[in-house]
C-alpha cells in the first residue's frame, strides 16, 4: 500500500508539473502583470477551449496531489 500511493504521488507530481508547464503566459513584463492582474480579477477574458481544459485538469491535479500527499504522510 505504501509504494502503491508513493507512485501514485510521483504520477500526481509529474502530471501536475506537466499541465502547468503547458499553460500560456498570461503577460510579459511588469505593465502586462498589473493589466493581465486587473482583467483576470474582472473576468474581461473568459478561458475557452484548451485553456479551460487545462485549468480544470491543474485543478484535479494539485488536489489529487495535496490529499495523496497529505495520506502518505499519514502512513509514515
Amino acid at each position: 500500500m505504501d509504494i502503491f500511493l508513493k507512485i501514485l504521488l510521483v504520477i500526481f507530481s509529474i502530471g501536475l508539473i506537466t499541465v502547468v508547464l503547458l499553460q500560456k503566459g498570461k503577460s510579459a513584463g511588469l505593465a502586462g502583470a498589473i493589466s493581465g492582474g486587473a482583467e483576470h480579477l474582472f473576468g474581461k477574458t473568459k478561458a475557452r477551449g484548451m485553456e479551460l481544459v487545462l485549468e480544470r485538469a491543474t485543478a484535479v491535479m494539485a488536489a489529487g496531489f495535496f490529499i495523496v500527499a497529505i495520506v502518505v504522510a499519514m502512513f509514515e
